[in-house]
């Protein structure tokens, strides 16, 4: 109190000591304020992420209010009869605005100089196009269609049993898949802002993992298995690799019909920040409502799920393969999805002529395309959620 003392005589004398004691009272006040906003503020479950990923985490959970982002695969690389022209999507050239979400693909990151992914965009125009989407405002997700560690000929597509356990702890390819992980958190870790932050990544791994045509699917390893390649592939990332910008996606099959049978597979409320499952529109719309009724009654059933864990929830993956229904996007997805609060709708990628299938393969309308119009009422929906909306919200401040 001494040294207060002489600091008040110093400036001037009583009146100023009860000015300074009013400023000290004021940022006292501020500080408190300071701290009780860092502990409203919730943590995933890495309790070490960064603060733009702890402040997108909490920024999801309060924009589902609000509605839900839609996102497109591959969305700035390429789209139906063109590819990286600098500032374009098949969105944009149809609503005038880009997803808010953009989702991305390691598959190929863990081949020997491997430096396109499997659908042929280099990890290094990724990258930029990472950085330009998180710049706008745009929230980045990455699945990996890894392939089998017994040999990249088969890519992901390997159903031999005891995959898994080959790459898990005590396995013969371990050492192998701890060097894939490397790979992953090299590229990983090079996401970085204008400011040299951490891009924050929702990562969606062993995707789609309750059905059968993936080495991490439900007939080729164990729940315990898969647990525990889950449960490693956190530790590895996050603890040696000091990987803290993750978001962790556990993301199913749309063949579930029970909680139980979701969780299944499930490796913990510690290891997961959003729940989510993928599922696809096959047949007339018009005739037959399957997906429709389906992708709802599981979406509401995720949802249960997620607010009993207090976890995001998600539609990862989903689309009508070339649209052919003209209002597929205000009727049916829309019926889909329903009241639930999901954080975002994921649509797949617009390939264009696919050589391999003989056919056109694309989820997003593009200019000309016989959804277009819907499309655009979709887009001017006030809870569908593109690149300006959330550009607005400041996810990760």
């Amino acid at each position: 109190m001494e040294g207060s003392n002489i600091l008040y005589k110093a400036i001037g004398g009583n009146k100023v000591k009860e000015n300074v004691q009013h400023i000290i009272v004021f940022l006292i006040g501020i500080s408190c304020i300071s701290c009780k906003t860092i502990a409203q503020q919730e943590l995933p479950s890495d309790k070490d992420a960064t603060k733009e990923t702890v402040n997108l985490y909490n920024s999801l959970k309060k924009l589902a209010e609000k509605g839900f982002m839609f996102g497109h695969q591959d969305a700035l690389a390429y789209g139906v009869e063109w590819k990286y022209k600098e500032g374009r999507s098949d969105v944009k050239d149809v609503v005038g605005d880009y997803p808010a979400v953009y989702g991305w693909d390691l598959g190929g990151i863990e081949r020997p100089n491997g430096d396109v992914n499997l659908d042929g965009v280099p990890f290094k125009k990724m990258k930029q196009f990472i950085r330009q989407g998180y710049e706008r405002g745009g929230v980045i997700t990455i699945s990996w269609h890894t392939d089998s560690p017994f040999g990249a000929d088969k890519g992901a597509w390997d159903t031999t049993h005891g995959t898994v356990a080959s790459v898990n702890p005590g396995g013969s390819n371990h050492a192998k898949y701890k060097e894939w992980l490397d790979k992953v958190a090299s590229f990983i870790g090079s996401l970085k802002g204008s400011k040299g932050e951490a891009i924050p990544v929702l990562f969606r791994p062993f995707h789609e993992h309750t059905g059968n045509w993936f080495w991490w699917g439900r007939n080729a390893c164990t729940d315990f298995e898969y647990k525990t390649l889950w449960r490693f592939t956190v530790y590895y990332l996050q603890k040696e690799k000091k990987l803290h910008n993750l978001l962790w996606v556990y993301n199913t099959g749309g063949d579930f019909e029970t909680k139980e049978e979701f969780l299944e597979r499930y490796p913990g409320d510690d290891m997961a920040d959003m729940l989510s499952f993928d599922t696809y529109q096959y047949g007339d719309p018009k005739k037959e409502k399957w997906f429709e009724e389906n992708t709802l009654k599981r979406l509401t059933l995720v949802g249960e799920i997620a607010k009993e864990k207090n976890k995001l929830f998600a539609l990862a993956e989903t689309g009508y393969e070339a649209i052919p229904y003209a209002e597929w996007w205000t009727t049916t997805l829309l019926n889909a999805i329903g009241n639930n609060k999901i954080s975002y709708v994921l649509l797949w990628r617009n390939h264009g002529y696919h050589e391999g299938m003989k056919k056109m393969h694309y989820y997003a309308p593009y200019k000309g395309q016989v959804s277009k119009q819907d499309f655009i009422k979709f887009y001017q929906l006030e809870r569908t959620l593109f690149e300006k909306d959330i550009s607005n919200e400041k996810l990760y401040q």
